[in-house]
């Protein structure tokens, strides 16, 4: 489980597709803190570290992954927000996030607001159940919060600290984000079914 609370931005080192995977080399921050078999979430995908190698750690996704993310667009050099999953009697300063995205959004705008940011992004009206005014949204792994809704497009304000901090900041018009939605609201959404 993580928060959405990003710990740091990691570049891309490298890349290589053995069949139909992906592997990374990351270069992190906190690599004296990284162990093999660790879960980190890199844009809000959970994937396991399966190979360490100087100041850099490896991570495999597997088609599944490629398929419902963005990290078929990855390439050598980008950054990614980073968290490593939450100990257990650690503050809940985000959400929990389980690092499982949903779905993938484009960013359709982006306007500076005297001091913050204004983020509009498009996502499948099939998850417009899952996403409430003021609710909890995760985009590339970083908690935030949903305004503005409507049938298939969202807003979100963004901070200083967070614009300065992430991975948002080098966002575009037209780029492709992972969006995981609010944990209780799936389960509240399942049980209607």
């Amino acid at each position: 489980m993580f928060t959405g609370i990003i710990e740091a931005t990691g570049v891309i080192h490298s890349l290589e597709q053995p069949e139909n995977n992906l592997v990374a080399w990351i270069e992190a921050p906190f690599i004296q803190h990284v162990k093999l078999d660790q879960s980190i979430a890199h844009d809000g995908v959970c994937l396991t570290v399966d190979g360490i190698k100087d100041s850099l750690y490896r991570v495999t996704a597997v088609k599944e992954t490629l398929d419902k993310t963005n990290l078929s667009n990855w390439k050598p050099g980008n950054y990614i927000n980073l968290e490593r999953a939450m100990k257990l009697g650690d503050r809940l300063d985000g959400h929990l996030v389980q690092g499982h995205v949903d779905a993938t959004g484009t960013c359709i705008e982006i306007a500076e607001n005297g001091g913050s940011w204004l983020f509009t992004f498009e996502y499948p009206e099939k998850f417009m159940p899952l996403l409430i005014e003021k609710g909890s949204i995760c985009v590339n792994g970083t908690s935030l919060t949903a305004f503005g809704l409507n049938a298939n497009k969202f807003m979100v304000t963004i901070i200083p600290y967070t614009y300065d901090h992430t991975n948002i900041s080098r966002l575009c018009v037209g780029d492709l984000v992972n969006l995981e939605f609010d944990l209780v609201g799936k389960y509240i959404q399942r049980i209607k079914m």
